[in-house]
């Protein structure tokens, strides 16, 4: 079982913690990479939807006969070259979202987790909390782990103060145990992780 320190917000170290198995879980590429596209395709919302030259208004006249103007042959003012006309493949509304297996989603968040842990990308903090909801307190504490790369906060709840103060910082991604998922694992450098967090998951998947 891996081990890992424990922090305080003020970068001090006050223990240490022995992990599960779950986040020793060997490197999954293939499952990682499923979970991710199929996490952006279930955020698509696929409302978009525009009109074909059969589905615009009007048009049914024939504009102008078929010879002798001196005119291209027209059969009606909707067609897709005409101003007002229809789009040619015009899009439509459509369900992009994608499933994936119970058992497969568990593999990859924990193969994602257990990478970060290997290459000393996660952050184990004994209580994370901050008093005032203050973007400066949140500054004070990148400040003290000298994080400048983009950083996703894991909670063990969902505790508003620190929502408040990370909300205005860029860098940071705020986000409650329960919906912790694989595609915020691999696109943030570094996971900063309430312990009460780590217990949770644990608890929940360690069965």
């Amino acid at each position: 079982m891996p081990s890992i320190k424990v922090y305080n917000m003020k970068a001090e170290e006050t223990g240490a913690m022995e992990l599960s198995d779950l986040f020793a879980i060997e490197y999954n590429e293939p499952l990682i990479h499923q979970a991710v596209v199929t996490t952006l395709a279930n955020r698509r919302q696929g409302t978009k939807s525009t009109l074909t030259r059969s589905e615009v208004r009007g048009g049914g006249k024939k504009p102008w006969r078929q010879k002798g103007t001196g005119s291209a042959r027209q059969g009606s003012t909707r067609a897709p070259q005409w101003i007002h006309g229809g789009v040619v493949f015009a899009p439509k509304s459509r369900d992009f979202s994608k499933k994936m297996n119970i058992t497969a989603k568990r593999v990859a968040l924990f193969s994602a987790l257990s990478k970060k842990v290997a290459d000393n990308e996660v952050i184990v903090i004994d209580n994370l909390a901050v008093e005032n909801g203050k973007t400066k307190e949140m500054v004070a504490f990148l400040d003290a782990f000298k994080l400048e790369k983009t950083v996703l906060m894991v909670m063990g709840d969902n505790n508003v103060n620190v929502i408040r103060s990370a909300r205005n910082i860029q860098t940071i991604e705020t986000l409650p145990v329960e919906q912790l998922n694989t595609y915020d694992v691999v696109r943030n450098a570094v996971i900063v992780i309430a312990q009460s967090a780590i217990a949770k998951l644990e608890e929940v998947y360690g069965a």
